[in-house]
């Protein structure tokens, strides 16, 4: 069996149209997946980039994208009420639901539900209020335990080459968006093509 690390940021619209769909893209697959809450904004400092929504033109482009690909993938996804947001606070939420800073796949659809279902304002108070309710956190969600995984699962994250979400990885190996999940699957059917290609691409312009 396969293990899939999957990082995921809950203000991205495409870490929730993979989220939704992996299931469906990887059925008949025997695998298992860690998923791990990072701050992509830390990502996107780390490597001197720019988020889509930070660029005129690009903003515009990636929400039409994924109201299209919402549509054409029959998922629910309507845009929230402000974007982008300040994500802290939910990525915090998901991890103050495990010792381990790994939430479970209930946790993660809860929060994504919050913010890409029924367009409204992520960050008003009493829906946020009524998310921590129904999560019901074992520990504070600010505490100093909270913060320090963020920062590691962040830290993680980059140290293994990550540098957007969704990233899936396994065996080392990153695949990197909604888009990239038929060549996951290619992977875990242990397609040939993966035997001399990965290496070779990874040595052009070296």
């Amino acid at each position: 069996m396969k293990h899939i690390t999957f990082y995921l940021d809950f203000i991205s619209p495409y870490a929730w149209l993979a989220f939704e769909k992996m299931p469906e893209a990887l059925m008949g697959q025997s695998y298992s997946v860690s998923y791990k809450p990072v701050l992509f904004a830390a990502l996107l400092k780390h490597h001197g980039q720019l988020g889509p929504a930070e660029i005129p033109g690009k903003r515009e482009w990636t929400y039409r994208h994924v109201l299209w690909l919402a549509r054409q993938n029959g998922v629910d996804l309507q845009l929230p009420a402000q974007h982008p947001f300040n994500p802290l606070g939910l990525l915090r939420l998901a991890l103050a639901c495990s010792e381990s800073g790994l939430p479970n796949r209930y946790v993660c659809e809860t929060i994504f539900r919050h913010v890409w279902q029924g367009g409204q304002d992520v960050a008003d108070t009493e829906r946020l209020q009524a998310l921590t309710a129904q999560l019901a956190l074992p520990r504070d969600a600010n505490d100093g335990l909270t913060k320090a995984q963020l920062r590691a699962n962040t830290d993680d994250a980059v140290a293994s080459g990550v540098f957007g979400v969704p990233t899936f990885e396994v065996d080392g190996k990153l695949f990197w968006g909604f888009d990239a999940l038929p060549m996951l699957k290619a992977y875990l059917d242990a397609d040939p093509w993966f035997e001399n290609t990965w290496g070779a691409t990874d040595q052009v312009g070296r």
